[in-house]
């Protein structure tokens, strides 16, 4: 660690993601000496990511990349994925030679760099990994996703009361989650059908907008099988995530992902049963807590929008399930760019101290 601040980068400091991580990045007054932006040229964006954040406001110290190497960096977050990848993540940081940390938002290429051991990590919850670790383990920090940190955080935290039998969630996914051509298509779709024009239907294959969608149904070009899915990817890697993450600690909950015509935040529909029967009020105030909002039944219940630019997840009141006495229904929102911003900063705040000079 460097006596005077951190030497920082962040990949794709452009992008939703990047924008969020540097706005958390000066809220927290994150302590940094420098901070590196690296720009990836992206072949799937429908268009260039153009930044909303100005970087000489003087919530930053002043930003001198140009004469930084590799061996200079303390930590390289990556809110994109390199492209190439992975041979362009040596090109960032030598973090196998070195003290240099990567903390990864995007959950991609882990599979790809399987060789490389990546230490899943969400800082704020109990028994998290990150805490025992120390210089000479794995650098390589995946940051969880927005929707895995709310699942475990509200599970692990009732089943720690009250132990669960089984759970089901569903989340509706904004369209910030696909990136800045699905904010794009869902906006022009909305526009197009109030005023009665063709709307476009390049990112999500169908009619989003005051609609909600399984799947994205895109067909490829020249033929009639659908392309690729990036909420299937997403669903994909939540629940690869909570399998990581709470296996052996509680029964793993099933997931299902909804594409929703919300431009951000999450929203959580849990449907949870507990070995033994449990009060909606106990839940709630069992739930309640650091970073955990929970309403009254008599307050207006939370919602997406109501959730954006806050790292705290808020929780409607708890309410039982008529047809089982052990049947609990408990729903959440929570803004996923800024948790996930959030959390990948704590990471780098909690390993500060450890990794050395």
């Amino acid at each position: 660690m460097k006596p005077d601040g951190s030497r920082v980068a962040v990949v794709g400091a452009s992008t939703l993601l990047g924008k969020e991580l540097l706005a958390v990045l000066g809220e927290r007054r994150f302590p940094f000496l420098q901070l590196l932006k690296i720009e990836v040229e992206n072949p799937e964006a429908a268009a260039p990511e153009t930044p909303i954040l100005d970087l000489s406001d003087e919530t930053f110290p002043e930003l001198s990349g140009d004469a930084m190497t590799d061996a200079d960096l303390d930590f390289v977050f990556l809110a994109t994925r390199p492209h190439p990848w992975p041979s362009s993540l040596e090109s960032v940081t030598k973090a196998d030679k070195g003290p240099t940390v990567v903390i990864d938002l995007t959950g991609t290429g882990h599979e790809e760099l399987a060789a490389r051991e990546w230490l899943l990590s969400v800082p704020s919850l109990q028994g998290d990994k990150l805490a025992y670790w120390t210089k000479g383990e794995t650098p390589f920090i995946a940051s969880a996703h927005p929707a895995a940190i709310v699942i475990g955080s509200l599970l692990l935290r009732l089943a720690a009361h009250f132990p669960i039998k089984a759970a089901t969630v569903q989340v509706l996914s904004p369209a910030s989650e696909i990136g800045p051509r699905g904010i794009e298509e869902l906006q022009k779709q909305t526009v197009n059908l109030l005023s009665f024009q063709k709307i476009p239907t390049t990112t999500f294959g169908a009619q989003l907008a005051f609609n909600l969608l399984p799947r994205l149904s895109r067909a490829r070009r020249g033929g009639t099988m659908p392309s690729h899915d990036a909420l299937v990817d997403i669903e994909a890697r939540i629940r690869g995530e909570l399998r990581r993450y709470l296996d052996g600690r509680i029964p793993l909950p099933a997931v299902r992902l909804i594409q929703a015509p919300v431009f951000y935040s999450l929203a959580f529909s849990f449907y949870i049963e507990t070995v033994q029967p449990a009060s909606p009020a106990a839940v709630g105030h069992v739930l309640a807590g650091d970073r955990v909002v929970v309403r009254r039944s008599t307050e207006t219940a939370p919602s997406p929008a109501e959730a954006t630019e806050t790292s705290d997840i808020l929780v409607d009141g708890v309410h039982s399930d008529s047809a089982s006495e052990s049947g609990l229904w408990i729903w959440a929102a929570a803004d996923n760019m800024r948790l996930a911003a959030t959390n990948a900063v704590e990471i780098a705040e909690s390993l500060r101290g450890r990794i050395g000079s």
